[in-house]
């Protein structure tokens, strides 16, 4: 049977669901393949393949201190729906080795890839020694993957010296190229956290840098394509070859503004929305290195979950499209007036936000990080009518809970809280208060806000009336609008975030710069200069 568990909690943002809304569902999505356990029919063991079926690469994500998911698919003609794969069985073989020629191997299995999951394979290995680095590849009948490079995490009860990851979000294939990948395939990362818009859902568009395969992303098809496409990048794949990822989802991997089950756009039919967004969903599963717990149910996909990196550091990878209600005001740049402070608005919802206290209450790191998509500080502009607005899509439209969040962290001594933040396009460093309209306040928690990887076009180091605006929110300390990503070394004693800035993605090459580092010391919230 179809899990349709979920139903309620994805129509409540609006505002309650119908019978005839749940019966058009439940009947509509019976068409929706089934994504199981089980394994049935004539598996092919021995394929031969007339082109490379490994187009996509492989990656890994997801470690624990024993473990990682292994991730690839088979798709010798990607652009395809169907990758260029019958619709049979494939057995794929995974080894696992200490060393890069793959000489010493310490795990071997085998997996079935199934048309039902786009022929993608998602390996949950167990059993490694914590806190190294392995290596490990695939075959399929007469092909071989490339090598690829993954790590266990330290174990729980470990303080290790260091950490070394960088996050990224934002990477609109048209806009411009991966280079932030090329370089940051150079640092020598731990991990790589990605915060969300992997890719776009709208149509091909001419006279762009490079152009989106197929019309606005509807099927099931069309997100898997769109997927394949941006995978044929080579940086992309090479960054994912390098290290484990831990990726998360903003809007685009659905569809622009949404908020739980409602659309940006008026008189889209709500059921037709989630059909949607199970098809979203799908792809988005079959095309990332995530664990079974996260096998989609129709339209509900648990992504929320903790990566630790023992003691040093704990990561509450947050999901905030999913469950949230509607945006206030229209989602219009507005005020903090009575819809944006309403105390029913919510970002995380009910069982998400339970669920993130639970796991800080109970953390024992010296770091505890929340991994996630829509700037949390509570930046105001000035209108043209002389009010001070704020972004309805990010939390200062959630301000209750936001403010609420704040009050927790610091009503319980969370140690050293660090908020990582994508989807803006645009660096930031911030301050956190309770309420950040108090600047006399106590800092509570530090933001740093990542730029896209290439959303955007190349962007431009500083805004009109730059410190007129930076003057109105005296807990942004630092600001830049160019392209790239944030590098951060965490010790027990401090955390540095470098901003690594590429200022050209319209054409390939481009240098990386760093253009800022700034320093949290731990005990101490408040944001300094390095």
């Amino acid at each position: 049977m179809l899990d349709l568990r979920h139903l309620r909690d994805a129509a409540h943002a609006e505002g309650g669901v119908s019978r005839r809304l749940f019966l058009s569902y439940a009947s509509a999505l019976a068409a929706v393949p089934l994504l199981g356990t089980r394994v049935e029919g004539r598996v092919l063991r021995r394929s031969a393949f007339d082109r490379d079926p490994f187009t996509l690469g492989v990656t890994s994500g997801d470690p624990d201190a024993t473990g990682m998911v292994l991730w690839t698919r088979l798709a010798p003609d990607p652009l395809t729906p169907d990758g260029g794969m019958p619709a049979d069985l494939i057995e794929v073989r995974w080894e696992v080795a200490t060393d890069e020629g793959m000489k010493d191997l310490v795990q071997q299995g085998t997996t079935v890839a199934t048309p039902q999951l786009a022929h993608a394979v998602h390996v949950e290995v167990d059993g490694l020694e914590p806190d190294r680095w392995y290596w490990y590849r695939f075959r399929a009948g007469d092909a071989e993957s490339p090598v690829g490079r993954t790590r266990t995490m330290p174990e729980r009860s470990s303080l290790p010296d260091r950490l070394r990851f960088a996050f990224a979000s934002c990477q609109h294939y048209e806009s411009g190229y991966y280079t932030a990948y090329e370089h940051m395939a150079n640092d020598e990362l731990d991990l790589v956290f990605h915060l969300g818009d992997y890719i776009y859902e709208g149509r091909g568009r001419d006279g762009q840098v490079r152009k989106h395969e197929g019309p606005e992303l509807e099927t099931l098809a069309d997100y898997r394509i769109r997927h394949a496409q941006y995978k044929t990048d080579p940086m992309l794949r090479a960054m994912h070859q390098a290290c484990p990822w831990v990726v998360t989802w903003d809007d685009h991997e659905f569809d622009n503004n949404c908020a739980g089950a409602i659309s940006e756009e008026p008189d889209v039919d709500p059921v037709d929305f989630l059909l949607r967004r199970a098809n979203a969903y799908q792809a988005y599963y079959e095309m990332m290195p995530l664990r079974r717990r996260s096998l989609p149910r129709g339209p509900h996909m648990q992504l929320y979950r903790t990566v630790t990196f023992g003691r040093l550091a704990n990561f509450q990878v947050l999901d905030t499209r999913q469950y949230r209600s509607d945006q206030p005001n229209n989602d219009r740049h507005s005020p903090l007036n009575e819809a944006a402070l309403d105390r029913r608005n919510t970002m995380l919802g009910d069982r998400q936000l339970g669920w993130l206290h639970a796991e800080l209450l109970e953390s024992q790191s010296t770091w505890n990080v929340l991994a996630q998509q829509v700037m949390m500080a509570m930046v105001g502009f000035p209108s043209d009518d002389g009010q001070v607005i704020h972004s309805m899509d990010q939390w200062p439209g959630y301000a209750s809970e936001r403010m609420a969040l704040m009050r927790f962290l610091q009503d319980r001594k969370v140690p050293n809280p660090v908020v990582l933040t994508g989807d803006i396009h645009s660096n930031w460093a911030n301050d956190l208060r309770v309420d950040d309209r108090e600047p006399d306040s106590p800092v509570v928690a530090s933001e740093f806000v990542g730029t896209s990887i290439s959303s955007g076009g190349n962007g431009r180091a500083t805004l009109p009336n730059l410190e007129e605006r930076l003057a109105m929110n005296p807990g942004v300390r630092f600001f830049n609008a160019q392209r790239g990503y944030v590098r951060c070394t965490v010790t027990p004693k401090s955390w540095q975030s470098d901003y690594q800035v590429v200022e050209e993605v319209t054409q390939p090459g481009a240098p990386v710069v760093t253009k800022g580092s700034f320093v949290v010391e731990a005990g101490r919230p408040s944001i300094e200069q390095s």
